[in-house]
């Protein structure tokens, strides 16, 4: 990730835990956490725990998060220019705009800055809190259309929708990511799922004027459904590389075996144990290395409720 990728991944993040953002540049944001966003990122973990035992109202911190290191230090360096009567007005307004005035740090409040890039610490704690909070959603779209009479309902079906990863390994590894979507209504299965969705307007609020319609699948059932379509895929596909796999696995199992077999055969007594238990752990570790698996793990899934009957 370059720091224009981190820069709009932090944004997204922020607005998506309702942080409130006190300034920012294309170089940073000052920023006042949530109290979710506090819970993920401060590692105060006696502080919430006394909050949660009072019922007292939590006093979240404020980072600077710094997305562009030298692009931040640059501004910070460069002097401001010397208003004139007119422009010291506008001035100031694209200053604050800008967001290189750090209002704590003019009062005397020192606000804790995290320098983010690909491979930070806490940047990687925005990625973990992210995985945690995103694995399991609940969303409805959002009409195109409004009603016309407060006394029409549009019809909305739910569907469970997940991101299947598939890891083909051996000493070789590849993976692929399928996207499914099952109606609780019919049980229709869509391949894709996640191409339908990213064209839709999505919310977490239940809009006005529609009704859900009575689900004919519980969620474990269409789960089957989803593992059952994957797997008969998954059957269809070229297992060329897995012979090869096994073909690689016999030839190093055969090397070790000509190494290790008159190692045993004419090591002392005492020491045959220790050979032989360590030709094992080779085979144990030759094994994993090289046998060929396919492993199938849901990555994340949700319910979504989309317009129409399906």
């Amino acid at each position: 990730m370059n720091s224009k990728q981190v820069h709009k991944y932090v944004q997204r993040f922020l607005e998506a835990t309702q942080c409130s953002i006190l300034e920012k540049s294309p170089a940073h944001f000052t920023v006042k956490l949530s109290p979710a966003a506090d819970r993920e990122l401060t590692n105060r973990p006696f502080y919430w725990s006394f909050v949660d035992r009072t019922g007292s109202d939590p006093e979240t911190m404020t980072y600077l998060f710094v997305t562009d290191k030298e692009k931040y230090e640059e501004a910070l360096a460069a002097p401001p220019p010397t208003p004139g009567p007119v422009t010291n007005a506008v001035d100031a307004a694209l200053n604050r705009s800008f967001g290189f005035v750090n209002n704590n740090m003019a009062s005397g409040i020192r606000t804790p800055r995290e320098d983010l890039y690909f491979g930070s610490r806490k940047l990687e704690q925005l990625f973990g809190a992210a995985k945690n909070s995103g694995s399991y959603v609940n969303l409805f779209q959002e009409p195109e259309r409004r009603s016309s009479t407060p006394f029409q309902s549009t019809p909305y079906t739910a569907w469970l929708g997940v991101n299947m990863r598939v890891e083909f390994a051996c000493d070789r590894k590849r993976e692929e990511i399928h996207s499914y979507g099952v109606s609780l209504a019919t049980g229709l299965v869509i391949e894709n799922f996640y191409d339908r969705l990213k064209n839709m307007k999505l919310t977490p609020r239940l809009p006005s004027n529609i009704h859900l319609t009575r689900n004919g699948l519980s969620h474990a059932k269409a789960l089957g459904v989803i593992e059952t379509s994957l797997e008969r895929k998954l059957r269809n596909y070229d297992y060329t590389w897995a012979s090869d796999a096994a073909a690689r696995l016999e030839e190093e199992l055969d090397r070790i075996r000509h190494y290790y077999d008159p190692m045993i055969k004419h090591a002392e007594e005492d020491a045959k144990a220790a050979i032989e238990e360590q030709f094992n752990q080779r085979q144990t570790e030759i094994k994993w290395q090289y046998e060929p698996r396919v492993t199938a793990s849901a990555i994340n899934c949700g319910i979504f409720h989309l317009e129409g009957i399906e």
